[in-house]
């Protein structure tokens, strides 16, 4: 991935250290707290297929069929195998949120 794609991105480090100064917690802990809640999130979407926070939006796991796709290096015609994908879906509430702060 490229440096630069990352300089407008929240990381996991920075949520990390996000949680460190908001809770003054120890920085091991709220290094924990991330890596479980993700953890938490990916099991979800695994077995349930759905996950909703509320005024955040919601993540579902939706199904891709096998179709054809093109080679980017040879051109040449190959067969995309089916794979799931997780889509999100923003809250009302982060929509708008965002849309005032886009003003």
């Amino acid at each position: 991935m490229d440096e630069n794609n990352n300089k407008n991105c929240l990381t996991k480090a920075e949520l990390s250290d996000a949680i460190y100064n908001i809770m003054q917690i120890d920085k091991q802990k709220s290094v924990k707290i991330v890596e479980d809640y993700i953890e938490i999130i990916k099991d979800a979407l695994i077995k349930e297929g759905k996950v909703m926070l509320s005024g955040f939006g919601t993540f579902t796991v939706k199904s891709k069929n096998a179709r054809k796709g093109r080679n980017p290096q040879t051109g040449g015609v190959m067969i995309l195998e089916p794979r799931k994908v997780v889509k999100f879906k923003e809250s009302q509430i982060l929509r708008k949120a965002m849309n005032q702060q886009a003003r």
